[in-house]
């Protein structure tokens, strides 16, 4: 562990955002496994129209070296939907970066919690990068490959910086490992026949013209059902949804994003995406026009699947609603013509005993594990 002086202040200026963004590169320098988040990605995300300001507000934090270089950054946010559904004044603490030094981690982290506590806040949480359906958690077991695709990676003392500044463990989540070289249990393929015999419907989510905004408005409305519940979760809108659905909709495969539907209306789904960060590791964070070719060039290489949700609305969970989409996800994944070779199934809450369950089913194994923490103000 190093150790140097530091100027910790806001960011106010252009100077100070391109610094910020700069952080990641710093930390992660020589990291086999560091997947660049596209830089464009990141920056859109503090320009005022991202809708997250309609609802909340943040301070971005940098801690730069005698040397003049970023080697730290936080964000502390108020994310007022947060706050109204648990009805406590709890902040979020995301966007954090840090090189290897303790008292660094320490006036980042110090400065972010008396930011919340000046905004009213009790309790801070983190990290969370605005909100749950941002990135959030920190890896705390399983840095041994390449994160997936829309997947948290970091230093392996973060969490051990956090837990020393007094910041306690309140969560734990998992990333399941599944080889798709053996195939599914028959009780899967028997769910399927369970279900299309209730009357369930299957098909693949559409990808074109009015057809796919379709798809996602009830894709909406059956997230807000049955993923009301979730732990640190806030609202969004519909308006907010489509908006990411947009910006996702060249990355989907229909062959691994499955609707069931009964009567017209969707019940359930099965969402995957291709690992995209197996291209994007080549770009450096950066999609100019080299950076596209590069990542035109590599995604041929993609061999493997992120499960991110296998959602079902509770009363259809005895039609077999959720076994018949596994089915037909992981069928679809298989019998391509070039198939994935495995599927990450990620992430999922330790409590979330239901989803576990089916998972595991499956003969996926636990190879990740993540973190949140929390410190009262």
């Amino acid at each position: 562990m190093q150790s140097e002086a530091c100027d910790v202040r806001t960011v106010e200026t252009d100077g100070d955002l391109a610094a910020f963004l700069d952080v990641p590169a710093r930390v992660y320098q020589g990291d086999p496994h560091w997947v660049s988040p596209l830089r464009s990605d990141v920056a859109k995300q503090f320009q005022p129209s991202n809708s997250f300001f309609q609802y909340g507000r943040m301070q971005q934090t940098i801690a730069v070296n005698a040397a003049g270089m970023a080697v730290g950054r936080v964000v502390a946010a108020v994310n007022e939907r947060l706050v109204e559904r648990e009805g406590r004044s709890v902040g979020v603490v995301g966007f954090f970066e840090c090189t290897d030094n303790l008292e660094i981690a320490r006036q980042l982290l110090d400065e972010a919690c008396a930011w919340l506590k000046d905004q009213g806040m009790e309790l801070a949480r983190g990290p969370i990068n605005f909100s749950t359906h941002n990135s959030c958690l920190f890896l705390a077991d399983g840095f041994d490959s390449q994160p997936h695709v829309m997947m948290p990676y970091n230093p392996a003392y973060y969490p051990t910086f956090f837990r020393q500044l007094g910041w306690e463990n309140v969560k734990e989540a998992y990333a399941y490992h599944l080889p798709l070289d053996r195939p599914l249990d028959r009780i899967y393929e028997r769910g399927y026949r369970v279900a299309l015999k209730a009357g369930i419907t299957f098909r693949p989510l559409n990808t074109k013209g009015d057809g796919f905004l379709a798809d996602c408005r009830a894709f909406y409305r059956l997230f807000t059902r049955a993923f009301v519940n979730n732990w640190s979760s806030s609202e969004r809108s519909e308006a907010e949804f489509l908006e990411e659905a947009q910006s996702l909709r060249s990355l989907v495969d229909p062959d691994i994003f499955w609707i069931a539907e009964d009567d017209g209306e969707m019940v359930g789904l099965f969402l995957a995406l291709p690992d995209y960060n197996i291209p994007l590791k080549q770009v450096g964070g950066r999609l100019n026009a080299v950076g596209i070719l590069k990542f035109l060039w590599f995604r041929r290489q993609i061999d493997r699947a992120r499960v991110l949700a296998i959602a079902s609305l509770p009363e259809y969970r005895r039609k077999m609603v959720p076994l018949a989409l596994i089915h037909l996800g992981m069928t679809g994944a298989t019998q391509k013509r070039r198939p994935y070779r495995s599927a990450e199934l990620s992430w999922v809450y330790d409590d979330n005993w239901p989803s576990r369950k089916v998972i595991e089913a499956t003969g996926a194994q636990i190879y990740k594990t993540y973190c949140m923490f929390e410190k009262p103000l």
